[in-house]
């Protein structure tokens, strides 16, 4: 196919690119501490540098059909959540802020960077699902552009008045609740991996004060993220909350995390069970005049496997109270084989078949699952 598909575990397996990065010293990073050595606590993440973008700098017609008047409080609802669609640069940063055990030493904040580009893939009006690609193109020796490559990154689907809501219980377990009542004018967000298995979930309403509009949700567990567990190994859950805000020209995501230990149960430690607490900020900036036709192909040319992904993974949550995986998808490499798979039928000569596709993903699924799901923990 004519996009260039980055070596699956190059984007999802070291930093993503940074632009204009610094040198290590002095590189900026906010909630600094400011008494630690400066030399320790530079941030860790990309390494590597992207091309230039152009930045959109006036309000975009999303935004603008945001601030309509006399539109009901679920049509500005969906327009909120559709607003989070387009092509963006992309920022993280995560800080931690405070420690809660002894001898506590703050860890290097991280910071990373890339272009990223959100695309609504499914919306039924009361359910709206929106997917992220990273199409990366890197500046390597002598100034020389290397790209684009593509590479699925994170799914969100929204929910309006959800009946239940998929919650993580740590040790590679989630369960699915019934919610209270219909959650009158609530939206669910259920965020899903690289590989389209479940993350975390969480349940509110948006709040719309003229020219600002977010969700924001309750603390719920989550698994440890890659730009954690590639690091850490002195914790195994975070717990936390996230929201999102609509900005003029794009959308920020900002999260309060926990880092709290499990005991062999998967109950909270009863002793000193929370490491640290943690800061994280990513910014989405709508971006203009930047190439996204390699995301495109990829997104239409695997749209057949990630159709059928999504549908299994679906049906298990759908069968199962409890569900359980084998290992933690990102860490274990999991998602690997479903990653080639899609490649391949991507780069296939002859089209594949939807049955030979459903076969294939549903033996790659299921190797995820840990001896069986049922509905007891």
């Amino acid at each position: 196919m004519a996009a260039r598909l980055v070596p699956i575990l190059l984007l999802l397996c070291v930093p993503l690119a940074h632009a204009d990065e610094q040198p290590a010293a002095e590189r900026q990073y906010t909630f600094s501490w400011q008494f630690q050595d400066e030399s320790g606590m530079s941030p860790r993440g990309g390494t590597t540098q992207g091309p230039p973008v152009k930045l959109v700098t006036e309000p975009t017609p999303e935004w603008k059909a945001l601030q309509e008047h006399g539109l009901s409080d679920f049509e500005r609802d969906r327009r909120a959540i559709l607003a989070m669609a387009g092509g963006y640069r992309a920022t993280f940063d995560f800080v931690e802020t405070a420690g809660f055990v002894s001898a506590y030493k703050p860890n290097r904040p991280y910071r990373s960077w890339g272009t990223e580009k959100v695309y609504v893939v499914e919306d039924k009006g009361d359910s709206i699902v929106l997917q992220h690609l990273l199409v990366m193109s890197f500046v390597g020796e002598h100034g020389k552009a290397e790209g684009p490559f593509v590479t699925k990154h994170w799914r969100q689907d929204w929910q309006y008045e959800p009946s239940e809501q998929l919650v993580f219980r740590g040790n590679n377990t989630w369960q699915r609740i019934k919610t209270p009542g219909r959650q009158h004018g609530q939206w669910r967000q259920t965020v899903y991996q690289v590989d389209d298995s479940p993350r975390y979930s969480g349940i509110a309403k948006w709040q719309h004060l003229g020219n600002y509009s977010s969700w924001s949700d309750e603390d719920g567990w989550r698994p440890l993220p890659r730009r954690e567990y590639s690091v850490r190994s002195d914790y195994d859950v975070l717990i936390g909350n996230n929201r999102h805000i609509i900005t003029p020209t794009g959308w920020v995501h900002e999260q309060q995390n926990l880092k709290v230990r499990l005991d062999q149960t998967g109950r909270i430690a009863a002793n000193a069970p929370v490491v640290g607490r943690e800061s994280g900020f990513n910014r989405y900036e709508r971006i203009q005049d930047h190439d996204w036709s390699a995301g495109d192909r990829y997104l239409e040319a695997t749209r057949p496997v990630w159709s059928a992904v999504r549908a299994e993974w679906d049906k298990l949550i759908a069968d199962n109270e409890f569900l359980r995986l084998c290992g933690a998808p990102d860490k274990d490499n999991l998602f690997v084989p479903l990653y080639r798979y899609a490649q391949e039928v991507a780069e296939a000569k002859n089209p594949v078949s939807t049955t030979e596709i459903r076969a294939k993903v549903h033996q790659a699924v299921q190797a995820y699952l840990a001896g069986g799901n049922s509905t007891t923990p």
